[in-house]
């Protein structure tokens, strides 16, 4: 008989049986469809091996007008700053003291010591800058008590712990210094909290359940956040349900700190920012009613500054300020700039927010209802057509809300830790036409799962590459991507004792074939294929690989079943290298699938369309 060629549509396919999906490919890991092959996912490396503490969940890249390139990560714990090779610590600075800090307490042999500062409102996980120590305390030398600490405990409103650079010899009280502070870290998961503390006062009444997301149970505590955003050369970050600052680059990195500062009369808690477009007004979701005053933050409420100054948010006869409340859905969830307008997202519904001019400043268009966003960054703007990840659903928005027909969709979302979804990112990469959704998959507190859709080609695939954060290529010739390990200790860009476990370390992507100089482990693999509408059993006598390009060896794998509920019978796996012209085999089956695979350093593949010479073997199996 003629060879028969194993045709698979492009794309993968999770909404069949394995049997429905004849003819479609119906698993993948680190592959990706171009002109409707499957091929490697491009590889990564490290920018440079230092690490930065937390979990990175935002990034902006940008060059100023010198042609300066910068990239700004914002993390649990942490804002840096990363430009020229080098990184800086830009975390804001929260309370400044000299000699707030009366008491150091030792405990012989310990290397924990009890710090007493009035009203320090420090919370466990924060960071203090000790500086100025009047003498040892317990045996301890002053130097061994000054520096970056991460605080281990808060006892009470005025003491914290701290783990010294060395034990002390004996119990002792002590010594005064300068305690710097900066700003209040959050989580890097989102978890429920039950008890006292948990949301904030007033949140439910006393001795009631927390109402939460599972059962009933408990209030969800969401992970940390920023949002980051242009002001010029300068840069906007504002900290989830927290304030907002101002970075002046004018100093470069040697500023580090010095140059954060908090924007004048901005409101001092809000959900998420952004800055208009051409207009220039920085509009702040989710924020409150009375600036100032954190108790009045409403979830729908926004507001945005006068046009050209960041400072001005009270709106008068002389200026542009404003604000406005959205009413479909519980709260702004983001909001992103497209076609020079800002799409905003309630939980359920899209508004579409437009600069008209005074006196009202902004017009404000419903789009849509029941097409809500799932997380704070779950929704992207490519070229002026938004795309947005849904409470069940994908979408799109291109002058009109189309929900986007996905064929892994009970795949993703059967899988999704709901609990984490405000973790889900959203991401762009262009030079590949995909949009990203890294996602955490329902055993898992953080993002271990990727969902792609080719928007060029209008098809799926998944994998399990794990990215907290991603900025495409612009400013930088390769996408930059953050990759969160929850329980690694790798030395961070500047010393900071009693530091927890939680680095992040950021990529290059499309960059070689390699995971990081490691081999890069792929595999695409076929639902079902049969002949005569599965009458008859098939016998395979040979293989002939086609593929478009490769480098190295690709594993070639034949999988049988004699019915679809049948047990999967392995053949190969089958060594294809450059030089392969055929295998002969001797396989028998009734449905046959195929999978193909990489493990191995720097190689790399793109396949194309396998034959087989195949022969009918009569309708009862052995």
């Amino acid at each position: 008989m003629p060879l028969t060629k194993l045709q698979i549509a492009p794309g993968i396919d999770k909404q069949n049986t394995e049997y429905g999906a004849e003819g479609r490919w119906v698993d993948c890991d680190n592959v990706r469809f171009r002109y409707s092959l499957p091929e490697k996912l491009g590889g990564w490396e490290k920018v440079t091996s230092d690490a930065l503490v937390g979990a990175t969940r935002a990034i902006l890249t940008y060059s100023d007008l010198s042609g300066v390139k910068y990239a700004i990560y914002g993390t649990n714990k942490k804002l840096y700053a990363y430009s020229e090779n080098s990184y800086a610590d830009i975390t804001p600075i929260r309370a400044t003291g000299t000699g707030n800090i009366t008491q150091f307490e030792t405990t012989n042999g310990s290397t924990t010591v009890t710090i007493t500062d009035s009203s320090h409102g420090a919370l466990i996980g924060d960071f203090v800058t000790i500086a100025s120590v009047s003498g040892a305390v317990g045996g301890i030398s002053a130097a061994n008590l000054e520096g970056e600490f991460e605080i281990l405990t808060v006892p009470n409103a005025n003491t914290f712990t701290i783990e010294a650079k060395a034990a002390a010899s004996s119990d002792a009280t002590g010594a005064t210094a300068n305690g710097t502070y900066q700003i209040n870290t959050g989580s890097a998961t989102s978890i429920f909290g039950y008890g006292w503390g948990a949301s904030t006062y007033g949140a439910s009444t006393w001795n009631t359940t927390r109402e939460g997301l599972t059962g009933g149970q408990g209030v969800l505590l969401e992970s940390a956040k920023w949002a980051l955003d242009n002001w010029g050369e300068d840069v906007l970050a504002l900290q989830f349900n927290g304030g907002l600052f101002y970075w002046d680059t004018s100093g470069g990195l040697s500023s580090n700190r010095s140059s954060v500062t908090n924007v004048s009369n901005a409101p001092t808690k809000t959900r998420f920012m952004l800055v208009s477009g051409d207009d220039r007004h920085v509009i702040c979701f989710g924020t409150e009613t009375t600036i100032g005053t954190s108790s009045t933050q409403d979830n729908m409420f926004l507001r945005w500054s006068g046009q050209e100054d960041q400072n001005v948010w009270t709106p008068t006869a002389t200026n542009t300020a404003g604000s406005k409340r959205l009413v479909d859905g519980n709260f702004i969830q983001t909001a992103v700039r497209s076609r020079g307008a800002v799409l905003i997202w309630t939980d359920t519904a899209l508004y579409q927010m437009q600069f008209i001019g005074p006196p009202l400043t902004f017009g404000f268009n419903q789009l849509g209802s029941a097409c809500g966003c799932i997380g704070l960054n779950a929704a992207k703007d490519v070229g002026g057509v938004s795309f947005w990840m849904g409470t069940d659903s994908f979408f799109l928005f291109d002058g009109a809300v189309q929900k986007i027909p996905c064929s892994v969709q009970d795949y993703v979302f059967d899988d999704l830790n709901v609990n984490a979804k405000q973790d889900i990112f959203c991401a762009a990469n262009t030079d590949y036409n995909e949009v990203m959704w890294f996602y955490p998959s329902a055993n898992s507190q953080q993002i271990d799962r990727v969902v792609f859709y080719n928007y060029a080609e209008n098809l799926w695939y998944i994998g399990s590459l794990a990215r907290s954060s991603w900025a495409d290529r612009g400013t930088y010739d390769n996408p930059y991507a953050a990759e969160f390990k929850s329980t690694d200790t790798t030395a961070t860009i500047s010393t900071i004792t009693g530091l927890k476990a939680g680095r992040t370390f950021i990529h290059l992507h499309e960059f070689g074939s390699n995971d990081d100089g490691s081999a890069m482990n792929t595999h695409i693999e076929s639902g079902d294929v049969d002949i005569a509408d599965g009458d008859q059993f098939m016998s395979i006598g040979r293989l002939i690989p086609d593929f478009k390009s490769q480098a190295g060896t690709v594993d070639l794998t034949i999988k049988t079943r004699p019915y679809p509920n049948g047990t999967q019978k392995t053949h190969g796996s089958f060594d294809i290298t450059t030089s392969t012209t055929k295998k002969d085999t001797r396989i028998r089956g009734r449905q046959v699938a195929v999978r193909v695979a990489s493990d191995a350093i720097d190689d790399n593949w793109r396949y194309g369309t396998l034959r087989l010479d195949i022969k009918p073997d009569g309708m009862r199996g052995s």
